[in-house]
């Protein structure tokens, strides 16, 4: 009797298929919050563009973010809402205002724009509204304290 190829085509095709999209996925513990994305898929991104838009990044002695800090060393509690709040940022101020005559790093970020909204609606809200201003009038005093450090 002659074995068909076909079982072993069709096990490969279906193995192709569930596990290649879900090949960069990766689920992120963040507290309370657990998302799944695809991380790889954005870094692949970005890299594509990388070089091209820290050139343009004049302000060498000046980080926004560290390289020696990171989520991890946010009490679990907080990573959620640190997260949500730094997409916001990306979302809001970033890519929101980012120009540039080049269209596929237009393509590019806007890609990754998306993966950050996306990723965000699967955060939960972190504060209500209520506590978040009672919690920034609080906290005023430090704020006046690093003005002051400044004067």
């Amino acid at each position: 009797m002659k074995a068909s190829g076909l079982p072993i085509c069709l096990l490969s095709a279906v193995f192709y298929l569930f596990w290649t999209p879900s090949a960069g996925l990766k689920t992120l513990h963040l507290g309370s919050c657990v998302i799944t994305t695809n991380l790889q898929a954005m870094r692949n991104g970005f890299s594509e563009i990388r070089d091209s838009v820290q050139a343009k990044d004049e302000i060498i002695d000046i980080r926004i973010l560290r390289k020696t800090e990171s989520l991890q060393d946010t009490k679990p509690e907080d990573q959620c809402c640190l997260l949500r709040h730094v997409l916001r940022l990306y979302l809001d101020r970033v890519f929101k205002n980012y120009q540039t005559p080049d269209h596929h790093i237009l393509r590019k970020t806007s890609s990754l724009a998306n993966s950050f909204l996306t990723i965000k609606k699967d955060l939960r809200l972190c504060l209500t509204p209520q506590a978040a201003v009672a919690k920034a009038l609080g906290e005023l005093d430090i704020l006046l304290q690093w003005m002051e450090e400044l004067a």
